[in-house]
């Protein structure tokens, strides 16, 4: 391992980081970094870091990727606030680290995962994917993308008859184009997939279901859906035989 080369920072309860917030927990790990629950020592409010590799952040390219896009996406209920830029010493590397709102809930996944059959009937189905086609019709609207969604990067806060749901790990594929957005429409149809049951499944699911999902098949999705605006609008009329 070289100087900035990282691969853990292993930080304890109780570290203070940048002289403001007091480490609690790790939430999450991953290819750019570390993720922990953190308390702001002059509020007491708890917020979220995202610990950044350096290697994975040449000249804070990937920090400031996010930065901005959630800034610019702040008023997006389904995206996360962001709250400001900090750095500390590790390992007499200077590392950068974003901090963000803290969100509580449950990744999709294991959401899914507890469920009766480990997986959702049609109708709750349907609340969930129509809770994320309008959280990414906003961010859509923008002329932005997620560009990595998946039951791993969706946290599920409240449901009943509507999901509320926060995005995280945004992906960046540099500068937004239509294609982003297919992209993001066509992994909406996937979770909504998965969240069924999959494969397993998918012969016993109604008609209006298979309606929706295309049989997974790229062009037939693009040809329905070319938005999160135009899904939503979709399942706004659906009608069931």
């Amino acid at each position: 391992m070289t100087e900035n080369n990282i691969s853990e920072f292993n930080l304890r309860p109780g570290r203070i980081l940048a002289r403001k917030y007091e480490v609690i927990e790790l939430l999450g790990a991953g290819w750019e970094g570390e993720v922990y629950l953190i308390k702001e020592i002059a509020t007491g409010i708890e917020r979220t870091a995202k610990i950044f590799f350096p290697q994975r952040n040449l000249k804070d390219k990937a920090v400031l990727f996010y930065a901005k896009k959630l800034h610019k996406l702040h008023h997006c209920p389904i995206t996360i606030q962001y709250s400001s830029q900090e750095s500390l010493i590790f390992r007499n590397t200077t590392v950068t680290m974003l901090i963000s709102e803290y969100v509580e809930g449950e990744l999709l996944s294991q959401f899914i995962a507890r469920q009766p059959g480990k997986r959702l009937n049609p109708f709750e189905a349907l609340h969930l994917l129509h809770s994320l086609a309008v959280g990414m019709e906003c961010i859509h609207s923008m002329g932005e993308y997620h560009g990595d969604l998946h039951a791993e990067n969706v946290i599920v806060q409240r449901y009943g008859l509507k999901y509320d749901l926060k995005l995280i790990d945004m992906f960046n594929f540099g500068k937004p184009n239509k294609e982003n957005i297919y992209e993001d429409t066509i992994d909406l149809i996937h979770i909504f997939y998965q969240s069924l049951g999959g494969q397993k499944h998918y012969h016993k699911q109604p008609p209006e279901i298979k309606a929706i999902c295309c049989g997974l098949k790229r062009s037939l999705i693009l040809k329905k859906f070319r938005s999160a605006s135009k899904l939503r609008q979709y399942l706004d009329t659906m009608q069931w035989q």
